[in-house]
């Protein structure tokens, strides 16, 4: 019996698989983008290609806060707009996207980089809840916003942290309950996040 000609070249096999390990889009999906790219202009592909490779090589942390920038410090550190007073926590560096969107916050931000979860794997050395410390006792901070996701892993990292910064005498709060829980920041809709920023609660 004859094998099953392949349908594709093992150029775009490669590419659907490639594009299917990626969050969000499965075997249909990548088979879809790489198709369309193959119809793109071959400008289209190249700046594409050029901006995938930028974000690996042209970005970085920022040095106070840890979200995602193109030089030593990001755009909202830097700010003189920003209330310096306030910190918010959050988990990962699309959470500020999330957050910025609304409008309603204007303080600075710390990102964790993940969430304290025994189960994963994760302890509280593994994110920078150490880096947190020394801009808190470095700082001149009044106010510290836990916006970690209301799931197990979340609340676990808010508790934790509380423990830490309540003796600072440093004020601690939390995002309002109306993000359910078990949902993430970067997926709950406008009209929540502001009800949650807005009406933020002593921890």
């Amino acid at each position: 019996m004859k094998e099953p000609i392949k349908a594709a070249t093992e150029t775009v096999n490669r590419l659907i698989q490639l594009l299917s390990s990626l969050p969000g889009i499965g075997p249909k999906s990548a088979q879809r983008l790489t198709y369309y790219l193959l119809r793109a202009p071959s400008e289209t592909v190249r700046q594409l290609a050029e901006a995938i490779s930028a974000v690996k090589q042209k970005t970085r942390l920022c040095s106070s806060c840890f979200n995602i920038s193109d030089s030593e410090v990001c755009p909202i550190c830097r700010s003189d707009e920003r209330e310096r007073s306030k910190i918010c926590i959050v988990e990962q560096p699309q959470d500020i996207l999330a957050l910025e969107h609304i409008g309603v916050y204007q303080g600075l931000y710390h990102v964790l980089h993940g969430a304290i979860s025994p189960t994963e794997g994760v302890g509280s050395d593994d994110i920078r809840i150490k880096e947190l410390m020394e801009r808190l006792k470095n700082s001149r901070i009044d106010e510290v916003i836990l916006a970690t996701n209301p799931t197990l892993e979340g609340e676990t990292t808010a508790m934790y942290l509380n423990r830490l910064i309540s003796p600072l005498g440093i004020r601690v709060t939390r995002l309002a309950r109306g993000l359910p829980f078990g949902t993430e920041l970067e997926y709950a809709d406008d009209v929540t996040l502001t009800h949650a920023i807005e009406g933020r609660q002593e921890f």
